[in-house]
């Protein structure tokens, strides 16, 4: 199966280990120990009130779903070397822009997918109407994207450089 550009997600190798080594670790010990956890809470008795067993079925839910999101992202994961600090925008770039030129109205982020930091800055997919309009882009270059009400937005791309994570 062929993949486009919009269905690979960019990781760094160390980004990748660490996805995988979450992945190994949810689908080995910890689905082992989730599994003993809903079994002694089983063992204590009536299910319908039983709040322990609810407890570790809910765990047992959100950690599987993490494990598919986790499988689709590896998958689709495309592993390579971060980019280089040049200047030009490029996915696993930390970016700041000016909006509408205007040096005091910025905003500075990571062009990434999100799994690739721990929620401590924000992120815009490359496949986002704004990531898409500065891929390629080089300081000092204006790019212009559309907003979800169909407006206009115009950006001035003031630094970009690779993210170290």
């Amino acid at each position: 199966m062929t993949q486009t550009n919009d269905d690979v997600t960019w990781l760094t190798q160390d980004h990748y280990n660490k996805l995988k080594a979450e992945f190994d670790h949810l689908t080995g010990p910890w689905r082992i120990e989730i599994a003993k956890k809903i079994e002694a809470a089983r063992e204590e008795g009536d299910l319908k009130e039983n709040a322990g067993y609810h407890a570790a079925k809910d765990e047992q839910g959100k950690t599987e779903a993490r494990i598919r999101q986790l499988s689709q992202l590896l998958e689709r994961a495309k592993v390579g070397e971060a980019p280089a600090d040049s200047g030009v925008v490029a996915p696993g770039m930390l970016v700041k822009v000016a909006f509408d030129g205007d040096e005091d109205d910025t905003m500075e982020f990571l062009l990434a997918s999100r799994e690739v930091t721990d929620g401590d800055i924000d992120v815009y997919s490359p496949q986002s109407p704004l990531g898409r309009a500065i891929i390629g882009k080089s300081v000092g270059e204006d790019a212009q994207y559309e907003l979800p009400n169909g407006k206009k937005a115009r950006v001035k791309i003031t630094e970009a450089k690779p993210f170290s994570g």
